[in-house]
């Protein structure tokens, strides 16, 4: 069968790349298109455009850069048109994916939706289009399964968290390989995942570096984004004293202590390898304060959503400062916090389901073609 896959950002990327080895496993003659990043491609296929030329951040970015969103709508439609898949394939990435799938939907193609648009945060009203656009719905997180079907009156596969998956196959290495691999000493590491896009990376890391020198007897590491080159971290760190490592984002967690963690999927993968956290967001004033006005949550980061409680502290906008991260960083390191902490990170597991999420996406798409019900 012939996939058309759409995945605009780096955990797009990732997810996409498992869901097609799955496909690869279930479907020997899969062939694949598709958006998205160097994960994917090294799966197989053909990469029309790669994430990094799609990922607009905010508001006021998508305002400032709407000409070229459109081009790239138009050429997807396009490319679609010619290449006529058998499945066409959303990761995530809902404004651009909704749009296309509304297209798609028109043309009579079959239309699975992996990783759910987050309608329960903001835009709820895009019900109505998922209903009318995507034949499939497969959700990640434990609560959209009762958003959609008691709420909504909509079908949903909950398939697990793939990220479940990722870190389980990952190969295991020692703190003396890791310290070797990347030249660190024997001190305590404390991550720094300060996002993935440039105009976030600049904001974020002034701040998370303002407090290297309050704790001597730790090393700092930054775990580089794959859609950025070295060479941008140099020109934002200034600190000699600070480490960096790139695409070894898994096994930098595995051996820290503690981590500094920009709002994103990135605070889960945080929470999975039970390092204890503090979430950070600073955006853009004007995005911020739009935002501000049509998301109704109580809480940004993925850990503290899916528990429906605090377990990690949010330092949002103006109290993302050197005082308070310096405040919450000392009660992650050594205090009854970090306990507590490590604890709820075994409730958030249990509640994530266990592995397999992209063999069972895999296996439902299948298996709406056999059933005659792909569309």
């Amino acid at each position: 069968m012939k996939y058309y896959i759409i995945a605009g950002e780096a955990s797009g990327d990732l997810h996409g790349s498992n869901l097609m080895q799955a496909l690869l496993e279930k479907d020997s003659s899969a062939e694949f298109r598709f958006w998205g990043g160097d994960l994917m491609a090294e799966v197989g296929g053909t990469l029309v455009k790669h994430y990094r030329e799609l990922a607009f951040m905010g508001f006021w970015e998508v305002i400032t850069n709407l000409k070229t969103i459109l081009n790239n709508i138009k050429l997807c439609k396009a490319d679609i048109s010619k290449y006529q898949p058998d499945a066409i394939i959303f990761v995530d990435y809902p404004g651009f994916n909704m749009r296309i799938a509304k297209w798609a939907k028109e043309q009579g193609m079959a239309t699975h939706y992996y990783v759910s648009p987050q309608i329960w945060a903001w835009k709820e009203s895009r019900i109505k289009d998922i209903k009318r656009d995507v034949d499939h719905m497969y959700v990640i997180l434990p609560f959209e399964k009762e958003f959609y079907e008691a709420k909504h009156n909509f079908k949903v596969h909950f398939v697990g968290h793939p990220l479940l998956d990722q870190i389980e196959k990952r190969k295991e290495i020692s703190f003396e390989e890791f310290k070797n691999k990347h030249n660190l000493d024997d001190k305590p590491i404390i991550a720094l995942l300060p996002g993935s896009r440039k105009q976030e990376i600049s904001v974020m890391l002034s701040v998370m570096l303002s407090v290297v020198r309050d704790y001597p007897t730790y090393q700092f590491v930054i775990a580089g984004a794959p859609s950025q080159d070295e060479e941008f971290y140099e020109s934002v760190v200034s600190n000699s004293e600070v480490k960096f490592i790139t695409n070894d984002t898994y096994n930098l967690l595995s051996k820290s202590h503690a981590a500094l963690v920009t709002s994103g999927t990135a605070t889960l993968e945080t929470a999975l390898f039970e390092v204890p956290e503090v979430v950070c967001y600073k955006g853009n004033l004007i995005s911020y304060w739009i935002a501000k006005q049509i998301v109704k949550l109580d809480y940004i980061s993925l850990v503290n959503l899916i528990m429906n409680r605090e377990v990690v502290k949010e330092l949002i906008q103006n109290e993302f400062t050197s005082k308070n991260l310096k405040l919450e960083l000392d009660k992650i390191l050594e205090s009854s916090t970090r306990e507590v902490m490590l604890s709820d990170y075994k409730d958030l597991k249990t509640k994530l389901g266990g592995t397999g999420a992209s063999r069972r996406t895999a296996e439902l798409i299948l298996k709406s073609f056999r059933q005659g019900t792909s569309k």
